[in-house]
């Protein structure tokens, strides 16, 4: 029994781990592409007179 609540614990720590990478990544992408969308929207406005 001891044997597998050691394996339960280590298998919840690596899918732990794995969704707080994957979400942290997908925070970086999101923000970039907003960042890209508010300068392209800035550029529009400045060129416009």
């Amino acid at each position: 029994m001891e044997k597998w609540m050691v394996v339960a614990g280590v298998w919840s720590m690596c899918a732990l781990c794995a969704v707080l990478f994957i979400r942290g990544a997908a925070a970086t992408t999101s923000r970039r592409l907003r960042a890209a969308q508010a300068e392209s929207g800035e550029a529009a406005h400045a060129a416009q007179p």
